[in-house]
C-alpha cells in the first residue's frame, strides 16, 4: 500500500512545484509561505484557478472524487483550512494576511522543529498546540466521526463570510476567552437568529433562522446567475411581506412599493464565534442600530458590499458577567435595521418607518432568559459579587 505524505511533506511539495498561482514561499528561508484565499464571492473568482489547491487538498485526502462527487469549492477550502488549524505543523501569521486585495492571500509559517515529520494519519491531523483560548482554533484531534467532522467544518464555514473584501471589518488577531462559566459551546454552535418584520411599527413575520450561513432579508427571490455575488452559501430567505399585509393609508402603500423595489438584493446577516455580521447587497440603503453602533442619535449607515460587525459575543459575555455581579446595566442584544430612511432618527420614532427588521443572536437571549433578568430574585441564584472564584463555577 502506497504511504501517504504527511500534511507538511504534500504542502511544501505543492508550493515548490510551481503549479498553483499564488501558492509561493513568502521569504527566502522557506519558513514562510504564501497560500491564496480568494473569496468565492469576489466577481473575478474562478472555481478552476482559486480553489484548485483546496480541491487537490480534497482529493489527496480521498473526501472529492473526480466525476463522481459533486464539486464544492467552499468545503475544499474549509477543510484545507481546518487542517492548518489543527496541524502542530504550521501556525498562521495574522499581521502578513492580505485579505482585501485583489489577489488575496494568506501567510502560514511553518515549523522549525527538526523532528522527522510525523506518518499521516488516515482521518486525523495530529493535536494542535493553538491556545485553548482561542475559540477560533480547535484544540482537540480530529474525529473520526463524520458528524463531528460536519459540525467543525460548519463552524469553521462561518468564518468565510467575513473575507469578502471589506475594509469595515477589523479582527483582533486573537480573540480574549470569553468568562469561564458561559464556556458551553453556546456562542459557537448557536447560529440561529431571532428576526422580525416591522412595517410602519406593524409586525408581520417573525422567524427563527436554522441555516449555519444565515440568512437573507430581501425582495423576492435571489436572482439566479448570482453565485458569482452571493458565493455557495445556503442562507435562509426571509422575503419582505406584500404591504397589503397590513391595512396603510394609501400613499404610504404606495412608498413602500417603490422601496421594496431597491430591496431585490438584500442583506445577507450571519452569527460567527466572534459575533453578528452584515453585508449589504441592495441598492436601497440601509441604517441600523445595536450595541455596536457608533452613533445612537444620528443614522448609522451600512455601505453597499462592505461587511459590518453588529453584535461582539465577548462583549456580550463580559457585560453579562458584570451584570450578575451587580457591577453593571444589562447587556443589549437587539440589532435593529431600516431600510430606506435614516436611522435613529431623533426626529421620527421607529414605530413611524415603513420598514425595520429587529434582529437578536438566539444564544443571547436564551442566555438572559435563563437567568431571568430582570428582578430581583432571580440575582438570588447568582453568588455573590464578592465571591468572584464561586461565580466563575456556576
Amino acid at each position: 500500500m502506497e504511504t501517504k505524505m504527511h500534511m507538511k511533506e504534500w504542502l511544501i511539495a505543492q508550493i515548490e512545484s510551481g503549479k498553483y498561482a499564488g501558492l509561493s514561499w513568502e521569504n527566502e528561508e522557506k519558513t514562510m509561505f504564501r497560500i491564496p484565499w480568494k473569496h468565492a464571492a469576489k466577481k473575478d473568482y474562478s472555481q478552476t484557478a482559486d480553489a484548485a489547491l483546496f480541491k487537490a487538498w480534497a482529493v489527496y485526502k480521498g473526501k472529492y472524487r473526480e466525476g463522481r462527487d459533486k464539486a464544492d469549492p467552499t468545503m475544499w477550502k474549509t477543510r484545507l483550512r481546518c487542517a492548518l488549524n489543527k496541524s502542530t505543523d504550521f501556525e498562521e501569521v495574522p499581521e502578513r494576511n492580505q485579505l482585501d486585495i485583489t489577489e488575496p492571500y494568506k501567510v502560514y509559517r511553518v515549523s522549525s522543529s527538526g523532528e522527522p515529520p510525523r506518518p499521516a494519519e488516515p482521518e486525523a491531523e495530529s493535536r494542535a498546540r493553538k491556545s485553548p483560548e482561542n475559540p477560533v482554533a480547535p484544540v482537540k484531534q480530529e474525529s473520526t466521526s463524520s458528524g463531528e467532522e460536519l459540525k467543525e467544518i460548519n463552524e469553521t464555514l462561518m468564518k468565510e463570510h467575513m473575507y469578502c473584501g471589506s475594509s469595515a471589518l477589523t479582527l483582533p488577531k486573537q480573540l480574549p476567552a470569553p468568562p469561564t462559566f458561559f464556556r458551553a459551546g453556546l456562542a459557537s454552535s448557536d447560529f440561529r437568529l431571532q428576526v422580525v418584520l416591522l412595517y410602519h411599527g406593524q409586525q408581520v413575520l417573525k422567524v427563527t433562522t436554522k441555516s449555519p450561513d444565515g440568512c437573507f432579508i430581501l425582495q423576492g427571490q435571489v436572482p439566479l446567475g448570482n453565485e458569482r455575488i452571493y458565493g455557495p452559501c445556503s442562507a435562509q430567505l426571509i422575503c419582505f411581506p406584500s404591504p397589503a399585509a397590513v391595512s396603510l393609508p394609501s400613499h404610504l402603500a404606495e412608498a413602500m412599493s417603490r422601496l421594496l423595489c431597491h430591496l431585490e438584493r438584500g442583506v445577507l446577516l450571519w452569527m460567527a464565534p466572534e459575533g453578528l455580521f452584515i453585508k449589504r447587497f441592495c441598492q436601497g440603503r440601509v441604517y441600523w442600530s445595536g450595541p455596536l453602533a457608533r452613533n445612537t442619535d444620528q443614522p448609522n449607515k451600512l455601505e453597499r458590499e462592505k461587511t459590518f460587525k453588529l453584535f461582539d459575543v465577548n462583549t456580550f459575555f463580559t457585560e453579562l458577567q458584570s451584570y450578575l455581579r451587580g457591577k453593571g446595566s444589562k447587556p443589549s442584544i437587539e440589532v435593529e435595521l431600516c431600510f430606506g430612511e435614516e436611522f435613529p432618527d431623533p426626529k421620527l420614532p421607529k414605530n413611524r418607518k415603513l420598514i425595520v427588521a429587529q434582529v437578536i443572536p438566539s444564544f443571547a437571549l436564551e442566555l438572559l432568559q435563563r437567568f431571568s433578568l430582570g428582578g430581583s430574585a432571580d440575582r438570588s441564584a447568582v453568588p455573590p459579587a464578592t465571591d468572584a472564584g464561586k461565580l466563575e463555577e456556576v
